[in-house]
């Protein structure tokens, strides 16, 4: 085989982004061993202009006509283009909010950006992988960075932690994912490409056999654990309180989405034999998760965890969407996962800069803090109603579309347990803004009392205040000037062949199990 064959077949353009943020992460590191500390000031700033031209190559490779790379290992299309950039944006909002923060606890900050990049980099390779060897190299790229990304703040035990505990219920759940995986290369006839796979299992007629079932749900449990979906949530509370709060930020919405990305794609893809199947048991983790992550969240003390219930909550009503199965259900979902990125980021760099100046985290020392910090309070209060689904803002129309496509698929009673869920939401959000607004000068907690002066020259927080500003103008004025938005969201789902493929798949598929039914 010549090479001009072998460069055809390998289309290496489509890997361009990450070829772009492998040579920052390069650079990274290098400049960081010639100059050492001293490059403190300004690696950061390398890492974000790397991640930029990334987003700006993603933006030059929409809609292209030859989106498979690597003999089919790796799909660009426009699905996996959306997933990336929400991974490349939630990268460099963290690296904003991280240079402080680390800086602070006595730690590198090269070595930080540079395990951060490298999950970035696991997290947009997921997003477009579409066989079992790259989905699993993708997978753990981004889950060992993240497990080093948890437990990078060494001296402090509750870091420490946070990182064991993640690192062994990570380390199970890829034991569950790969044995699910192995069993589908197996019942395929030893495929390994996603569509092989689904067309093998429909040659071998198993479509009904144990087998299948049982490596459908070993497969959901490792997507679960990636969601924070319950009930495989139980890493999410104490790794959200212990660990860096810059690396829970990223966690929340980076590796949620990459989460997401290949649940779309491997279930539509691979399962679309046993779609009813695997609707059916993510509506049972949607119901969990909703009910579970809002009540809980009720009861919290401290910031963290409570938006470590938060997010468990919002991966349920996310999942609404993927359960609708429907182009409207599709499109709600990446919809919401945008907004999410900056309603959920503003909320964490609001607590990096509460816990900079004040050292705590907990939800009552928040009391009056209006009076000595307008732009903080702001910031957190926005984030916190923008969650909870308050309109005008950006969440609102997310949970807005998200419910429409619900109710147009007919998942009537779910949706009906998400707006209540919604209103229970709002009740802890509210309770937060509350404490900080409405509280007397004599209510005022004594970490407030004691409020440091609020200083933006100092190093490293003039990041953080660009990052702050930022998300929450994004937050604001995503709901009200949403149509771009819808539009994106619409357009990735409308040219995204394998979506339009996995619903013809479905539908010929319940037409197979009616007539073998028919039979018996």
């Amino acid at each position: 085989m010549d090479f001009a064959n072998i460069a055809s077949q390998l289309n290496a353009g489509t890997i361009l982004p990450e070829g772009i943020v492998i040579l920052t992460l390069l650079g990274v590191l290098i400049v960081d061993l010639i100059l050492g500390r001293t490059s403190s000031r300004w690696i950061g700033y390398l890492a974000i202009a790397g991640l930029l031209a990334a987003i700006v190559a993603l933006y030059f490779q929409w809609d292209s006509t030859n989106p498979i790379g690597f003999t089919g290992a790796f799909n660009g299309d426009d699905l996996s283009i959306i997933f990336r950039g929400i991974i490349a944006l939630s990268a460099i909002v963290t690296i904003l909010m991280s240079i402080r923060y680390v800086e602070q606890s006595g730690t590198a900050l090269a070595e930080f950006i540079a395990i951060l990049m490298t999950a970035t980099l696991g997290g947009m390779f997921l997003s477009g992988a579409s066989e079992l060897v790259m989905i699993f190299i993708s997978l753990e790229t981004l889950s060992i960075s993240s497990y080093l990304l948890t437990g990078y703040t060494k001296r402090d035990p509750r870091s420490n932690e946070a990182a064991l505990k993640y690192l062994l219920i990570g380390a199970s759940s890829t034991a569950v994912f790969l044995y699910g995986v192995s069993l589908l290369y197996g019942l395929s006839g030893g495929q390994t490409e996603l569509s092989a796979i689904a067309n093998g299992i429909a040659a071998a007629n198993v479509s009904q056999s144990l087998g299948l079932v049982i490596a459908l749900v070993f497969v959901i449990a490792g997507i679960g654990f990636k969601i924070s979906a319950a009930p495989f949530h139980q890493w999410t509370p104490d790794v959200y309180e212990g660990a860096p709060t810059p690396v829970i930020a990223f966690l929340s919405v980076g590796s949620k989405a990459a989460g997401f990305a290949l649940a779309i794609r491997l279930l539509t893809v691979a399962f679309p034999l046993v779609a009813d199947e695997w609707r059916f048991v993510f509506t049972a983790l949607a119901v969990l998760s909703m009910v579970l992550g809002n009540v809980v969240a009720l009861a919290q003390t401290s910031m963290k965890r409570m938006l470590a219930y938060s997010s468990i909550a919002q991966a349920g009503f996310v999942m609404i969407g993927l359960i609708a199965g429907t182009d409207a259900g599709y499109s709600s979902m990446i919809f919401y996962l945008l907004v999410y990125l900056f309603m959920n980021l503003c909320g964490f760099t609001c607590i990096i800069l509460f816990s900079l100046r004040t050292g705590t985290d907990q939800i009552a020392e928040y009391s009056g803090l209006y009076q000595k910090d307008p732009l903080l309070t702001l910031g957190l209060s926005i984030s916190l109603l923008s969650l909870g689904g308050i309109p005008p803002l950006a969440g609102f129309f997310g949970k807005i579309y998200l419910f429409w496509a619900g109710w147009q698929a007919g998942l009537y009673w779910l949706v009906l347990l998400g707006l209540v869920t919604s209103v229970v939401s709002i009740y802890y959000y509210i309770r937060v803004v509350k404490m900080m607004v409405v509280k007397e000068p004599q209510e005022m907690s004594d970490v407030v009392k004691n409020y440091p002066q609020v200083r933006w020259d100092l190093p490293g927080l003039r990041p953080l205040q660009v990052g702050l500003i930022v998300t929450l103008i994004a937050t604001s004025i995503a709901g009200i000037l949403s149509n771009p938005l819808f539009t994106l969201a619409n357009n990735s789902v409308a040219n995204t062949p394998i979506l339009q493929a996995a619903k013809i798949a479905s539908s010929q598929a319940n037409v197979i199990i009616t007539q073998q039914a028919e039979k018996l």
